[in-house]
């Protein structure tokens, strides 16, 4: 899974090769620049000294200046000829005196070279001109003429180029920038502010798409603050932002639940408040007024009313309270003694395995004891004098079962009666009960990481079935 730490980091490290590989391109093409200019001087020096040698040579034999032109032509063409250079020669005022036929073949063929002849100038004046060569590979263009010439003597072919010139930096990208922009600082600052340009916009579709996560975030949070508990967020990607979108719909599911079932049970407990305190309200305005026998009888009733609203109020507070935490207090507990004691309140019949002699079970001995009271008290109301309360015991859980042989409860309903406040049809009438018990049975066996179901039992009558995690 990729996280938004690797996200980063990746960014990070992508972002230094980015520059890492531009910085080695740049200090390349910077070496090969300056090399090139090296290899230019060196090369433009070399000519000279070349061109100065030739000259020297060719001065030492030829006649002096004041001689007439066609002497100093005569044995200016001999030696070109047994040179088999391609020179010319003019006097100190540029007027040629004689040109090499290897010189005049060349230009012929490549009027361009007129604009690359090497000057020499000799002590008294006259000017030497040569064509600047280059080495070339044998045998890839025939014989300029009579004869040949390369760097280093006759014998190579005479592709004659200009001389070597240095490029600037940036000279790849020269249609794009002006030429003062191409090489030197103002090309490196270019550069710089070009790999600043591209990583800014690289990043920002990565800090785009997190901070529009998070602004989304966001307003599910404003939204839901505002009262709209129903609100969620989009769950994108699977980094750290997704595990919080994540976290906050289930937060928001939990308290959404929470708020729902306080309101219903505020709104059930409100109402089922009322019929005991109409009754009591009414057997007070008229105990007064009544004979002392039926006086008497009404007291009772009044204190049934008030055991009635004492067991609703408790009900509902303690509904309340295993609504508020999702934990708890976990010790040892004796199942086996529980439930035979709360089995002989009712005279309930005990099938318990053997193995329970000596295994306690981690839960909270309160609540347990509640659930059981109250399955056994729901049978007793509804389910007539035959009740069996099991406990068995698996390697991976544990069983506590209450059977009665009442009218039992309808397939489609074995659901619903563990909603709050949910009663069968004309239970109500029959026996009381306000319908909190069997959704109380549920919250603590879901406390202890269980379940509770009703299920019919066999000959006839209800068989409710908690249960436990071993």
């Amino acid at each position: 899974m990729k996280t938004l730490a690797l996200r980063i980091y990746l960014a990070v490290v992508t972002v230094l090769l980015v520059f890492a590989l531009f910085s080695g391109w740049l200090a390349q093409h910077n070496l090969a620049h300056e090399r090139s200019v090296v290899q230019s001087q060196a090369a433009q020096a070399a000519l000279r000294e070349r061109a100065a040698a030739w000259g020297e040579l060719i001065e030492n034999s030829l006649p002096e200046a004041h001689q007439p032109h066609e002497e100093q032509a005569r044995v200016f063409l001999d030696w070109a000829d047994r040179l088999r250079v391609p020179m010319a020669l003019e006097t100190a005022q540029g007027t040629r005196i004689a040109t090499s036929e290897l010189m005049a073949d060349i230009l012929t063929r490549r009027p361009e070279m007129r604009d690359r002849l090497q000057q020499a100038r000799l002590s008294d004046g006259r000017v030497l001109l040569l064509i600047r060569p280059r080495s070339v590979r044998a045998g890839m263009m025939g014989p300029v003429g009579p004869g040949v010439m390369r760097d280093d003597g006759p014998g190579v072919r005479g592709d004659l180029p200009p001389p070597p010139r240095a490029r600037p930096w940036l000279e790849p990208f020269g249609w794009l920038v002006p030429p003062w922009m191409a090489e030197g600082i103002p090309a490196l600052l270019l550069s710089l502010f070009v790999l600043f340009v591209a990583v800014a916009v690289g990043a920002w579709p990565v800090a785009n798409r997190l901070t529009r996560r998070l602004k989304a975030l966001r307003t599910g949070v404003e939204a839901f603050g505002s009262g709209q508990l129903q609100y969620r967020v989009a769950v994108e990607g699977k980094d750290e932002v997704a595990d919080l979108a994540h976290s906050f719909n289930e937060a928001a599911q939990r308290i959404e639940d929470l708020v729902t079932s306080s309101r219903s049970l505020l709104a059930n407990a409100s109402h089922e408040l009322r019929s005991p305190l109409a009754r009591l309200k009414m057997a007070v305005s008229i105990m007064a007024e009544m004979p002392p026998e039926r006086a008497a009888q009404l007291k009772d009733e009044i204190h049934q009313d008030i055991r009635e609203l004492d067991a609703l109020v408790e009900e509902v507070l303690l509904a309340s309270r295993l609504d508020a935490r999702s934990h708890i207090e976990r010790q040892p507990v004796d199942l086996l003694g529980l439930v035979t004691e709360e089995a002989s309140r009712v005279g309930a019949e005990v099938d318990a395995s053997t193995q329970w002699a000596d295994r306690p079970y981690a839960g909270d001995e309160r609540l347990l004891r509640r659930a059981v009271r109250n399955l056994l008290e729901n049978a007793k109301r509804y389910g007539g004098p035959d009740i069996v309360l099991g406990l068995q015991a698996t390697r991976d859980q544990i069983v506590v079962s209450v059977s009665d042989r009442g009218p039992g409860v309808p397939a489609d309903q074995h659901d619903r009666i563990f909603e709050p406040f949910y009663r069968l049809s004309g239970h109500a009438e029959h026996a009381g009960g306000v319908g909190l018990g069997l959704s109380l049975v549920r919250q603590i066996a879901e406390r202890h990481g269980g379940k509770v179901r009703c299920e019919a039992r066999e000959g006839g009558g209800s068989r409710f079935v908690i249960t436990l995690p071993a």
